[in-house]
């Protein structure tokens, strides 16, 4: 199963599960998560490749399961419909998105009480789980940290959900199937609600959204402009799955023509009017499978209707 997955998704989890081991090995002799997570940009420990490396860094089993289930359950499908070199820039751009969006987040609270104020050197209590401690606001303000690929997870949520927005899926506790659609609203609207509700739970429910935005203001802009980024890696994921089409077309006509060899030799078998209605019939869904990628070629996925889509799909199915 996993020889399967699509280059990027595969290689981005095993990216994750990397790191995250080596986080737990190297704990004792170098703090990985402290050296990658995202720093508050107004600290000293900040540095810009942070809003890359902090996708990579997750807090516990919890986090990363749940991060790599979503983007192998979703990464998959949008990576083989975009292409791998689309869908890593929109993965890493709403990554960064969303540590953008924390950073702002973290600035209004910064800005907005007495911390800014102060100079770095002045010194604040500061109440932990030992109990209150004095710290100076530099080394304060460098304990606000985001680490988790969840921002740029959730975008690629958003991602399924525009691309295929009535495919029904179950979400668990959910008895029955949703159209992803609706699933994408639900989530956003939860975000949205722990995100004023749930301050301090040690979740980034903004850059959540951030990721979100980011990849809604991506999809957007592709659809207004679907030349402007059109990976050729994406186009020929369409033209080596059209080659395939017509090989094993090629390969069925010949084990085709084989067994009415054979069968009319023995005396039985279907007579040349049948041979010509299911050669006909053949040759009108792959035309229409044609027709299809082309239009694909030409506009982009998105410009499919719903049951050109469908159609694309079953014609997957059968190769």
């Amino acid at each position: 199963m996993f020889r399967n997955i699509p280059t990027i998704t595969k290689n981005l989890l095993i990216i994750n599960i990397i790191i995250f081991l080596a986080s737990l090995v190297l704990s004792g002799q170098f703090n990985l998560t402290e050296f990658g997570r995202l720093h508050f940009f107004l600290a000293p420990d900040f540095h810009f490749y942070q809003l890359i490396t902090y996708q990579f860094l997750h807090a516990d089993i919890t986090h990363i399961f749940f991060n790599m289930f979503a983007l192998w359950m979703f990464g998959c499908v949008i990576e083989r419909v975009w292409g791998p070199q689309k869908f890593l820039f929109y993965y890493l751009v709403c990554g960064i998105g969303a540590g953008l969006c924390q950073e702002l987040v973290q600035y209004i609270e910064y800005s907005s009480g007495e911390l800014s104020q102060l100079s770095m050197n002045d010194i604040i209590p500061v109440q932990t789980g030992h109990g209150v401690i004095q710290m100076s606001v530099a080394s304060y303000l460098s304990t606000w940290g985001t680490i988790g690929a969840s921002g740029a997870v959730y975008g690629i949520l958003l991602a399924f959900g525009m691309t295929f927005p009535n495919e029904r899926i179950f979400i668990f506790p959910l008895p029955v199937p949703i159209k992803a659609k609706w699933f994408i609203c639900i989530y956003a609207a939860l975000e949205l609600f722990m995100a004023y509700q749930s301050s301090g739970d040690g979740v980034a429910h903004v850059a959540h959204l951030g990721g979100m935005l980011f990849g809604l203001l991506l999809i957007l802009y592709w659809r207004r402009h679907p030349s402007s980024l059109n990976m050729n890696s994406g186009r020929q994921y369409f033209e080596n799955m059209k080659r395939s089409f017509e090989a094993r077309k090629g390969n069925q006509q010949q084990t085709a023509r084989t067994q009415q060899t054979n069968t009319r030799q023995a005396g039985y078998g279907p007579t040349r009017q049948d041979d010509m209605e299911y050669n006909a019939e053949k040759q009108r869904r792959q035309a229409e499978v044609d027709a299809i990628l082309d239009k694909i070629r030409k506009s982009g996925y998105d410009s499919l209707t719903k049951e050109e889509k469908q159609r694309l799909f079953e014609a997957s199915r059968e190769r």
